[in-house]
């Protein structure tokens, strides 16, 4: 263990997770961060940062799917040294998720020991992201959990394992809900709403999905402020 004396702690670029529901612009979220990136897509929905001409892609071939952790690691390691790499993104982690599992399922009879051995795989690759000194950027899909039966506060998530995600986000700085209300949209940064999510880069709780990266002194949407002026506009 590596102690440092008081003022003297290790800097670290931030790490960000976002989840959402198909065609909320997740992947585009991309663009808003500086530098050279590297883009790991586990579900080829590149398209939107195709043109951008700061990013390198890489994808997966048939072959690399049985071993996809090992494929995954080599490549991370050599985006993490690389020098002209400063922003790593893993474009959907859900699927990265299934891949793995399918890799483990089956291994052990008990299968709560497939999805520990999955668990500590995604510890490690959020511990080696957050040692890496890169500003890191993942995505997965979401789930609505309310069944029409909820009135919105905890009825999303991550569409992964729980404990996987709770061991993969645990380095995370940023976690937020990405969805279009309006035809805006937003990102839910607020754990008080009960979705996954947490913010200790700055004190925002909800933002303009435009303003991720870097906060503009623009009036902070809050859903009850909407409802306000809807209903002004009413009367």
């Amino acid at each position: 263990m590596k102690y440092y004396t008081p003022g003297n702690f290790p800097e670290h670029h931030n790490m960000y997770f976002i989840y959402g529901d198909g065609g909320t612009g997740k992947t585009s979220l991309l663009k808003q961060f500086k530098g050279n990136k590297a883009l790991f897509s586990f579900d080829l929905s590149y398209d939107v940062v195709k043109d951008t001409g700061d990013t390198t892609l890489a994808v997966l071939e048939g072959t690399d799917i049985p071993i996809i952790q090992t494929v995954v690691e080599k490549n991370l390691d050599a985006a993490i040294k690389s020098p002209n790499v400063d922003v790593i993104c893993l474009d959907n982690v859900t699927a990265l998720q299934n891949y793995v599992l399918d890799n483990i399922e089956n291994v052990a009879k008990d299968n709560r020991q497939n999805y520990n051995a999955m668990q500590k795989w995604f510890r490690d690759i959020g511990t080696r992201l957050r040692r890496s000194n890169k500003t890191i950027y993942a995505t997965a899909h979401a789930i609505d959990k309310s069944n029409g039966s909820l009135d919105g506060k905890g009825r999303y998530e991550a569409d992964m394992n729980l404990k996987t995600f709770n061991a993969f986000t645990a380095t995370f700085d940023l976690v937020g809900r990405l969805y279009v209300q309006d035809g805006k949209r937003w990102i839910d940064l607020d754990p008080e709403q009960g979705n996954h999510a947490k913010n200790r880069i700055d004190d925002r709780k909800l933002i303009n999905a435009d303003e991720l990266v870097e906060a503009k002194p623009t009036e902070e949407f809050t859903v009850e402020k909407s409802k306000r002026k809807q209903a002004k506009k009413a009367s």
